[in-house]
């Protein structure tokens, strides 16, 4: 099976340095330009490496979110910085450090030295019952977050950052395999401080409500348990929502 990349850059010379070096070590690449879609592409793909510039606003939720994949998908990764990259920025969510501009050798050695670490495409594995971004409609930002598992009544998911116990939450989602979208209000019952959470639905538009009920359906859902596989841990600490 083979390797494979993700580059997240709008920095056209540094891209064509890269692309042309990963096409010496035959990995196989793919380029995107923005924060947003490279989320999205590393939720629903799997990629060996992640070559990442944080230059581009919104580097370091691509980084966390590249981090907290299973071992299994989680990829090697690769920030480009520059002269007035804050340290800060990369330091504890990357694993190879490329410097801008970047120079042909260096960015060859730091390759080499992370191919070993790179696991294949499983092209041919079964896929994540769940790969799908939920994003979160808070009063200042809209945050993606991870759909660990999902019910009628609504939603286990893991965030980029704790949530803060609230209500009234916006939020929307494309049921995995699908293209159809389900838009809610939720309330967060219960976080921990890793950022994993639980969501109840206590509105869904009656499209989504259907979509819902369908697909939970067609993946033989147990209806009696839905509520239960939401409930938190033994572990987690219980949040008690206020009004926003």
């Amino acid at each position: 099976m083979k390797l494979n990349a993700l580059l997240v850059s709008q920095d056209r010379p540094s891209v064509q340095v890269l692309e042309a070096l990963l096409d010496v070590l035959h990995v196989e690449h793919q380029t995107c330009l923005s924060s947003s879609e490279a989320v999205e592409l590393l939720v629903h793909g799997h990629f060996s490496a992640l070559v990442l510039d944080f230059d581009l606003p919104g580097a370091g939720q691509v980084a966390r979110m590249a981090r907290m994949a299973s071992p299994q998908r989680k990829p090697v990764v690769f920030a480009m910085v520059g002269a007035f990259t804050p340290v800060g920025a990369f330091q504890s969510e990357v694993n190879f450090v490329l410097y801008k501009p970047l120079a042909y050798e260096q960015v060859a050695r730091s390759l080499h030295a992370g191919q070993r670490f790179m696991k294949p495409n499983p092209r041919h594995s079964p896929r994540h019952p769940l790969e799908a971004l939920v994003y979160l409609q808070l009063p200042v930002t809209t945050l993606p977050a991870i759909v660990l598992d999902l019910s009628e009544q609504g939603l286990a998911l893991q965030a980029l950052e704790p949530l803060p116990a609230m209500r009234n939450v916006p939020l929307r989602f494309v049921l995995p395999e699908t293209s159809h979208l389900v838009e809610a209000i939720g309330k967060v019952i219960w976080a921990e401080d890793d950022g994993r959470a639980v969501m109840f639905f206590s509105r869904l538009t009656p499209a989504s409500r259907h979509h819902l009920k369908n697909w939970l359906a067609k993946r033989g859902a147990n209806t009696k348990n839905a509520v239960r596989v939401l409930l938190p841990p033994q572990k987690a600490h219980r949040s008690t929502p206020t009004s926003h």
